[in-house]
C-alpha cells in the first residue's frame, strides 16, 4: 500500500477524500522498452533500440502469415528517481494486444505508454534456402523472388528436349508438421521441353510452371533452362594476408577445381580442399602474406584466364602481451605515459578512469605480476575485478581497444575501436576466469534477459572489425556530444558507448560490422587456458577500417549488472591470419 501511495502521489493523483492540490512536480523520465519476445517457430533474433524494432527470426517451417507470440516483456530505464522500477512495469499500457497470432508479413506496430507514448514494432526474418540443380549446369541458379522465376544455365550445345532435374526447392523443407508439395512432380517436370521455341534465336527457352504449396497456400514458379557461352569463370579471387577466398563456377558433373603458382611463372599445382556444390566450386587457399600468386579455375578440358592477386601483410595488437602500464595519476593506465603524464602510443583503454573518480582504490582492472600464465615471456596479465564503486554502482573490469572519453556523473562514456585494415581469421588469448554471483542489477535490462541478484554472472571477451564512423555511431545521448555538439567519438576511436543511453550500446549486427567473434563464459575457468574465438565475415570483399577487441568480467557491465566478485585475468593476444582447419 506504501508502494502504490507514493506511486499516486507523484504521479499527480488524488486519492478519495484529498482536495485538489496544484502538482507542479515534473513527470519522472522513464524510457520503455520491449526486452524479450517468446512464442513458437522463432527466435529472438534482435533488438534495436535506436529505431525501436523487434526482429523474429523464423524458423524454415513457420508460417508467416500465423506466428504465434506467447509473451511480451518490457524494461525500463528510470532517470532522476528512485521510485521501484516494478511500479513503472506494473504501469505500462500497450496500445494493442500483442501475444495471439499475427500475420508478420508486415510489421506489428504496438505504442507503448508510461508518462510518454513509444513506438515499437515486431518484424519478422526468415531464410528459405532455396535449390534448382540440373545435369550438365554451369555455374549456380538464379532466383527472382518478386516474380518466382528460378533459372538453370546449361552448356549451348546441351540437349534442352529432356533434362533431368536433379534438386528442386522453392519452399520449405517438409518436416513431420509441414508439408511442402510441387505440380507437376520433379520426376515430371524433367520429362519436358526446355528448348528454345524459336528455332532462330537458341538462346531463349521455353518456361514451365511448378505450383508450391504449403501451409494451405500455393505460389507458381516458372523454370527456365538457358543456354550459355560460359563453361568455367572465377567468379571470386579475394586476397587477404594468410588466405585466399576463391569461388568459381563450371558444368556441373565434370572435374574442376582451382590451380595457382607463385608470382607469374613458373608450374601450376593443384589447390586442395575444392568445395563443389553442383555447378559451383569453392576453397579456402592457405597463402604467405604479402606475395603474389595467380590462380585460374578449370572445368574438364577448359580453364578460366589467370587472376593476379598479392596477399596483405599481418600485424598483432600493440602490448599485446599486457605488459606497458603506467599510473600518471589514480587510474591504472595500459599504455606507457611520459613525465608529464601524456600517453605514448595508447592502443587499449579501461573503465578506470570512470572507476577511480573519487578513490584510486576503485581500479577495476591492474597489472598483476603474480598470476602470469605459464610458458609466458612475459612477467604481467591485466586483471579485470569487477567492483562496486564506493559500494554504489557496479563497475565491470575491462579492457577494450579504444579510449575513456569523459563521466557525466556517475556515468562513463567510452569510444570504442583503433585503425585497422586487416581481416584476421580469429583471435587466440591466455585467459582465467573467477565467476561470481550476480550482486548488483541495474535500472534496465538488457534484451532477451530477465537477471536477478544471486544468478550467475558471465564474462566475455569479442572482436569486432568494421567500418565505423564518429559522424554515425559517436554521438552520445540524444545527439549530444561533449561539446558545441561535436561527437564524443574520434576518428581513430569512433564507436561511443554512452552509459546513459541502451541505444549507443554495441551492437555486433550493425550494418557497418564486417566480421565478428565472440566467446561467453558462463562460470569459472580455474586455470590459464588457451581459447582462440573465430571471427566470421558477412562478405569476403569488404576491408574493415577499425577493429575492436572488448573483454569483461562482467558481460553486462554497461548495464550496471553483474557481481563484484567476479575477476578474469587476459594475456598474450594473437591475431590468425590462416583458415581455420
Amino acid at each position: 500500500m506504501k508502494r502504490l501511495l507514493a506511486y499516486l502521489l507523484f504521479a499527480g493523483a488524488t486519492l478519495p477524500g484529498m482536495s485538489c492540490i496544484d502538482n507542479d512536480l515534473p513527470y519522472p523520465t522513464v524510457e520503455v522498452a520491449i526486452n524479450n519476445v517468446q512464442g513458437e517457430g522463432f527466435t529472438l533474433a534482435g533488438i534495436d533500440a535506436t529505431t525501436r524494432t523487434v526482429t523474429l527470426a523464423l524458423d524454415e517451417a513457420t508460417d508467416i502469415q500465423n506466428v504465434h507470440i506467447e509473451e511480451v516483456t518490457y524494461s525500463v530505464t528510470p532517470h532522476n528517481t528512485n521510485i521501484d522500477r516494478q511500479i513503472f512495469l506494473d504501469n505500462i499500457r500497450p496500445s494493442r494486444e500483442v501475444t495471439g497470432t499475427f500475420d508478420l508479413r508486415t510489421p506489428l506496430y504496438v505504442t507503448l505508454t508510461l508518462y510518454k507514448d513509444y513506438d515499437w514494432q515486431i518484424v519478422a526474418s526468415q531464410t528459405i534456402p532455396l535449390s534448382f540443380q540440373v545435369e550438365g549446369q554451369i555455374g549456380a541458379p538464379e532466383f527472382d523472388l518478386d516474380n518466382r522465376i528460378a533459372t538453370a544455365y546449361v552448356a549451348k550445345d546441351a540437349d534442352r528436349s529432356r533434362v533431368t532435374i536433379s534438386e528442386l526447392k522453392l519452399g520449405p523443407a517438409s518436416t513431420e508438421t509441414v508439408t511442402t508439395t510441387y505440380s507437376p512432380t520433379m520426376e515430371e517436370l524433367s520429362t519436358m521441353d526446355y528448348s528454345s521455341p524459336d528455332a532462330a534465336d537458341p538462346t531463349l527457352g521455353t518456361p514451365h510452371f511448378v505450383d508450391v504449396t504449403c501451409h494451405g497456400r500455393t505460389e507458381r514458379w516458372v523454370l527456365y533452362i538457358l543456354p550459355t557461352d560460359k563453361t568455367v569463370s572465377t567468379e571470386a579471387c579475394d586476397a587477404w594476408s594468410g588466405v585466399v577466398w576463391l569461388r568459381g563456377s563450371g558444368i556441373a558433373g565434370q572435374e574442376m577445381g582451382f590451380r595457382y603458382r607463385v608470382g607469374t611463372e613458373g608450374e601450376w599445382s593443384e589447390v586442395p580442399d575444392v568445395e563443389i556444390n553442383g555447378g559451383t566450386f569453392s576453397a579456402a587457399f592457405t597463402a604467405e602474406p604479402l606475395t603474389t600468386y595467380q590462380f585460374k579455375s578449370y572445368c574438364g578440358s577448359d580453364e578460366s584466364d589467370p587472376t593476379t592477386v598479392t596477399t596483405e601483410g599481418v600485424q598483432q595488437l600493440p602490448n599485446n602481451g599486457m605488459e606497458e602500464w603506467s599510473k600518471p595519476g589514480k587510474p591504472w593506465l595500459l599504455y606507457l605515459s611520459d613525465e608529464a603524464g601524456q600517453p605514448i602510443s595508447p592502443f587499449w583503454a579501461t573503465g578506470n578512469n570512470g572507476s577511480t573518480t573519487i578513490s584510486d582504490k576503485d581500479n577495476v582492472t591492474t597489472p598483476d605480476e603474480t598470476t602470469v600464465r605459464p610458458g609466458s615471456t612475459g612477467t604481467k596479465s591485466a586483471k579485470l575485478a569487477s567492483t562496486n564503486v564506493l559500494g554504489i554502482k557496479l563497475a565491470a573490469g575491462n579492457i577494450f581497444t579504444g579510449e575513456f572519453a569523459t563521466t557525466i556523473g556517475t556515468n562513463g562514456i567510452v569510444n570504442f575501436g583503433r585503425p585497422f585494415t586487416l581481416r584476421p581469421t580469429a583471435l587466440r588469448v591466455w585467459m582465467k576466469y573467477d565467476c561470481g554471483k550476480i550482486s548488483s542489477v541495474g535500472a534496465s535490462q538488457p534484451a532477451g534477459e530477465n537477471l536477478q541478484k544471486g544468478d550467475p554472472d558471465n564474462g566475455s571477451i569479442y572482436i569486432a572489425l568494421g567500418t565505423w564512423t564518429k559522424e554515425k555511431y559517436g554521438m552520445g545521448k540524444d545527439g549530444a556530444g561533449m561539446t558545441n555538439g561535436q561527437p564524443f567519438g574520434s576518428d581513430d576511436c569512433p564507436v561511443s558507448i554512452d552509459t546513459r543511453d541502451v541505444k549507443t550500446f554495441f551492437n555486433p549486427k550493425a550494418e557497418d560490422v564486417i566480421g565478428y567473434g565472440e566467446r561467453i563464459f558462463k562460470e569459472s575457468v580455474g586455470e590459464w587456458t588457451q581459447i582462440t574465438i573465430p571471427i566470421e565475415y558477412v562478405a569476403t570483399d569488404r576491408k574493415p577500417t577499425h577493429i575492436i577487441v572488448v573483454c569483461s568480467a562482467s558481460r553486462w557491465g554497461d548495464y550496471f549488472t553483474g557481481s563484484a566478485q567476479s575477476v578474469m585475468w587476459v594475456d598474450d593476444f594473437e591475431l590468425l591470419y590462416t583458415p581455420l582447419k
